[in-house]
């Protein structure tokens, strides 16, 4: 296994990385009625990485909101329309990577801009790094976990409702979790 800081190419020319969408996935949870979390993901998306080093390299994730996938059709729905993504208006969310930090052999910090809705902030995502190798067709391809959370409120995603009990419908966090296969382009 080579560390994230290896340099994957023997010449001066920038090495592309683009995700492998069959062997990716983008998912969060959020806290339901206080007592269970209910799953989601955005089943298209692209994450590309630009260099010769990935702690240096530009990271770029494109996740198209209408794509949210929850296993209800009237809640995807309603994830679509303006209480939540608003994807008639806002059709990409962006993830601009600014910071890509080793911690130890195997785990690293990602900083970087979350855009939504037209508002971005800042998000760090934890990553786990498990190497590159080659697969039975000989492509060259690089795996990463990703974990972190996020408050909703922060890019305008405000709709909840107030329960009988006095609590909330929806948590303001959402877990954000991710599994990129990346394939090293030629």
């Amino acid at each position: 296994m080579e560390t994230a800081t290896a340099n994957p190419v023997a010449t001066g020319s920038k090495t592309k990385w683009v995700s492998d969408p069959t062997h990716s996935e983008l998912s969060f949870k959020v806290k339901h009625l206080m007592i269970t979390n209910v799953k989601g993901e955005f089943r298209k998306f692209t994450a590309e990485m630009e260099g010769n080093d990935f702690t240096t390299s530009k990271i770029k994730v494109t996740i198209d909101p209408s794509s949210i996938y929850t296993n209800d059709d009237s809640r995807d729905g309603h994830l679509k329309n303006a209480d939540f993504f608003d994807v008639e208006k806002h059709k990409e969310i962006l993830f601009d990577g600014t910071s890509f930090k080793k911690l130890d052999q195997e785990n690293y910090q990602l900083k970087g801009l979350l855009t939504m809705k037209g508002i971005s902030k800042e998000v760090i995502l934890d990553v786990e790094y498990a190497g590159i190798t080659k697969d039975p067709w000989g492509n060259e391809k690089a795996g990463f976990s990703l974990q972190g959370k996020i408050n909703r409120l922060d890019w305008g995603l405000n709709f909840n409702a107030t329960l009988e009990t006095g609590g909330l419908l929806l948590s303001n966090e959402i877990k954000i979790s991710a599994e990129i296969q990346f394939v090293k382009q030629s």
